[in-house]
């Protein structure tokens, strides 16, 4: 049991307290007060002078699953054998000794999404988990927490040189369509024969993936850089009544209120890169703060290895740079992302019974001369400087 009193409590559930305390017990937040508080039988940590926050969670990555120091050895990211592989379950790939996941720790990260790549139009089934631990069954959070796909060039790119399909977006796109309309056929015959119309049928890994994303337990999460990409994904998610999360969206400043209106929400990012390919020239700093300004929900990533996870604050406080407010900034790397990620009530703020996940930094997170000093995952102490 702890208690981290007279820091600069930043709870994303109210306001700051410039000077509070928050009590764990178990692995649970007991209370998170204004003032100094030190109650008989707890361990305390003196947090005077710095800034205490919920661990921050990084909405995309591939952590885990393309591993530091290894090349192919340790390379799961990609199954480029089919463009249509949404049976994949990225927990079958995640290594929870990469030493990433330390890095992670050192950096505020106390939860993050590792995602297959983006070779395929259907990858896999992602998932969301702590940073610490040594088992992926104990670390993870929610799984699935959503069907990756995606579009633009990576599909084209990784088939097209092969002169397989896809080759084009056309092709994405309708290959993205017709497994949506096998997966609402297999849904259909499969519910007649739980009615007693029909024989059910053989069972389907990769129907059922793609059912749990037309049923909305989970989200579509789409690959998408460029505006005219965006749009394509949000007019098949209107078609087949999905719910959308655009992962990058390094054009949506173009269309922010198109995204708006359609109430879809985004994981932008990697946000400390170049303009690594095509797809990616409309790269600035002003997307978070354009989609903020239309009322459209978003999360900032890594995309690990592209960028370090442990630098997800740093890449928060870029879209500062870019116009967005602190605070929203903030709110993208912890409750917003948990938002995003539909694990909002465990996760993402610091209030009484959400889990005890927690970083204290020498100042503020933003502030890139603050260090991480310690970081709780559940109540208990995971990183010390």
């Amino acid at each position: 049991m702890f208690a981290i009193c007279g820091g600069r409590v930043y709870t994303m559930a109210g306001p700051v307290l410039d000077v509070g305390t928050v009590i764990m017990q178990g692995d649970k937040i007991k209370e998170v007060l204004a003032g100094v508080l030190k109650p008989p039988g707890y361990t305390v940590i003196d947090a005077t002078g710095r800034v205490v926050v919920p661990g921050l969670i990084d909405a995309h990555s591939h952590l885990g699953i393309v591993e530091e120091v290894f090349r192919e050895e340790g390379d799961d990211c990609n199954e480029i054998t089919d463009p249509v592989t949404p049976h994949l379950r990225v927990i079958d790939a995640v290594n929870p000794a990469d030493i990433g996941f330390r890095d992670a720790l050192s950096g505020g990260v106390t939860t993050v999404v590792v995602a297959p790549g983006s070779a395929n139009v259907l990858g896999g089934e992602m998932a969301a988990m702590k940073t610490a631990g040594s088992l992926i069954d104990e670390m993870i959070v929610r799984f699935p927490v959503g069907l990756k796909a995606a579009l633009g060039e990576n599909p084209k790119r990784s088939y097209g040189r092969d002169k397989k399909s896809p080759s084009t977006r056309m092709a994405s796109a309708a290959i993205l369509r017709e497994t949506l309309v096998r997966a609402r056929d297999y849904l259909r015959k499969v519910d007649g024969a739980c009615d007693g119309q029909g024989q059910r049928p053989d069972r389907d890994l990769k129907m059922e993936a793609v059912v749990r994303a037309l049923k909305k337990e989970v989200p579509l999460r789409l690959h998408a850089h460029r505006a005219d990409d965006i749009m394509t994904a949000v007019r098949i998610a209107r078609e087949f009544d999905l719910d959308l999360v655009i992962e990058h969206c390094t054009e949506g400043h173009l269309v922010a209120a198109y995204l708006a209106q359609a109430n879809i929400t985004a994981v932008l990012g990697p946000i400390i890169t170049n303009r690594a390919k095509p797809e990616m020239q409309g790269l600035t700093l002003e997307t978070a703060r354009a989609l903020a300004d239309q009322g459209v929900r978003f999360a900032i990533m890594t995309d690990h290895p592209v960028v370090p996870t442990q630098y997800l604050a740093a890449s928060a406080a870029l879209t500062v740079k870019g116009g967005l407010p602190e605070e929203q900034a903030l709110r993208a790397i912890t409750i917003d992302a948990a938002v995003i990620l539909g694990v909002a009530d465990r996760l993402g703020s610091l209030e009484p019974g959400k889990e005890a996940d927690l970083a204290i930094f020498s100042g503020h997170p933003f502030d890139i001369r603050s260090r991480v000093e310690k970081v709780f995952v559940g109540g208990k102490l995971a990183y010390e400087l």
